[in-house]
């Protein structure tokens, strides 16, 4: 059986606008995991739209397509192409689990929710000439004994992280705008893979560097201290994400930094009680933000700064406070969000029946383009608010800055070296990339996330403490 399976490039990485880089960062895993249920027998082919052009002649037997609600359109397009040549299209993913009446009339299948416990089922139908339309994950849900991820799919020399895993499903916060809840409805929202599993699949990486792509890799403590504790002493260098409130708990995030973790992407979103609470963000609430950046700066463990504009108790000063918070408190990189109403979200339905939904095409879908009528700020506010934020936080002043909130020479040198680095030379991102060579990007990359000692913060001013606590 010959097997195509796509993911489609999100809408902006095709526009020249957009950078390069952000869209080779980690291959498709999930395709990839879903591959290893296939045959040795089968022929299969993993396309990224992101990293490579491909070939539409063909005709393969499957074709299984990836979508997400920016690359929407595009995946019904290649799924309407397969179909009319006759090839068995499935779609499955995110936004088809949201808009499953949307995505049907485009495929012959449609997984909704996590596919590992559906795709096995689908395959042997389709062996039988027997598919289902639809196939929907149930409360059964596990990932003990799935085979190995099919990474001998993914062209590696294309990615900056080609060693990114996944150990966990789902989240088991339940915030208002995010996406996933709808993934995960009627069933488990999170559960884990086996200890000794994972280790395994991390055995298999080559090189130092892999990156957690896990919601939240702290999530569930039994699995991540047996995990942290099969690490310690492999010498990897790891990047992941958490909440807010698992950092300040207990030693879990002591424990993750002895097994190599470096950077973490943290979900800070707002400073506003009143926000926190209207998104169900309960796990921020009454939380020492500052507490959060100086304990794992205190780690040697750099930090990605999430945060959302456009809240309904966010004012026009909301844009310069939140980047003032994260330069003063060392925060490495940051991702600025506009608040985005995804479908099959609470948010959603909310801004639905209040109606507040001004457009409803999905490639503005992206938290770049403001889609709906925001409570305190203008439209247009909010978006040029979000660029100057943006502007601002990676202004060559700021950078230092922040890299100058740190105590270790090292940690300030780190931090300067990673941010520049990500946001600074766009042109030499773009030659590594049309060379199909961000593989040598790699040691440069290692050697940054390298372990910080003696990384005590200085003390902060009586000016930029009180600035401190009226931004937190």
């Amino acid at each position: 059986m010959k097997v195509k399976m796509i993911l489609p490039a999100l809408t902006e990485a095709k526009s020249p606008f957009w950078r390069p880089i952000k869209y080779s960062l980690f291959p498709p895993l999930g395709l990839a995991t879903l591959a290893s249920y296939l045959s040795p027998d089968d022929e299969v082919e993993l396309v990224d739209d992101h990293v490579e052009t491909f070939n539409t002649n063909d005709e393969p037997d499957l074709v299984v397509i990836q979508v997400y609600i920016t690359n929407a359109y595009r995946a019904y397009r290649l799924a309407d192409h397969y179909r009319a040549k006759g090839c068995h299209v499935a779609l499955g993913g995110l936004h088809v689990t949201s808009l499953p009446h949307e995505a049907a009339p485009h495929a012959d299948t449609i997984f909704l929710g996590p596919g590992e416990q559906t795709f096995p089922q689908f395959l042997a139908d389709f062996r039988r000439d027997e598919p289902l339309s639809v196939y929907t994950s149930t409360s059964g849900r596990t990932i003990h004994g799935i085979p190995p991820v099919r990474r001998d799919l993914i062209k590696r020399n294309r990615y900056l992280v080609p060693n990114s895993i996944v150990v966990t499903r789902g989240c088991p916060q339940h915030c208002d705008f995010c996406y996933k809840d709808a993934f995960f409805e009627g069933g488990k929202g999170f559960y884990v893979q086996q200890v000794d599993e994972a280790l395994a699949e991390i055995e298999r990486l080559p090189g130092r560097h892999l990156y957690f792509l896990d919601d939240h890799i702290l999530g569930n403590r039994r699995f991540a201290e047996g995990l942290f504790d099969g690490m310690r002493g492999m010498g990897r260098l790891w990047q992941g994400a958490a909440t807010v409130d698992s950092v300040l708990r207990g030693d879990l995030i002591e424990k993750a930094a002895e097994a190599g973790l470096r950077s973490l992407f943290v979900g800070f979103e707002t400073f506003s009680p009143a926000n926190l609470r209207a998104s169900n963000k309960k796990q921020n609430l009454a939380r020492d933000y500052e507490a959060v950046a100086r304990r794992l700066s205190d780690l040697g463990i750099m930090i990605n700064g999430s945060f959302v504009f456009g809240m309904d108790d966010d004012d026009t000063d909301v844009f310069d406070r939140t980047v003032d918070w994260a330069v003063r408190n060392g925060i490495t990189t940051s991702t600025f969000h506009i608040q985005t109403p995804y479908p099959g979200t609470r948010l959603y339905k909310a801004m639905e029946e209040q109606g507040r939904i001004t457009t409803r095409n999905w490639d503005l879908y992206d938290t770049r383009h403001v889609v709906y009528r925001p409570a305190k700020l203008t439209p247009g506010a909010l978006k040029a608010g979000y660029d100057r934020a943006y502007s601002d936080f990676y202004s060559w002043r700021n950078m230092a800055a922040g890299a100058l909130s740190h105590g270790s020479q090292k940690h300030r040198a780190k931090h300067f070296a990673y941010a520049a680095g990500w946001k600074k030379f766009e042109p030499l991102w773009d030659i590594v990339i049309k060379a199909r060579r961000l593989d040598i990007m790699t040691p440069m990359l290692e050697a940054v996330l390298t372990k910080v000692t003696g990384t005590g913060r200085p003390k902060p001013s009586s000016a930029a403490a009180a600035a401190s606590v009226e931004a937190g």
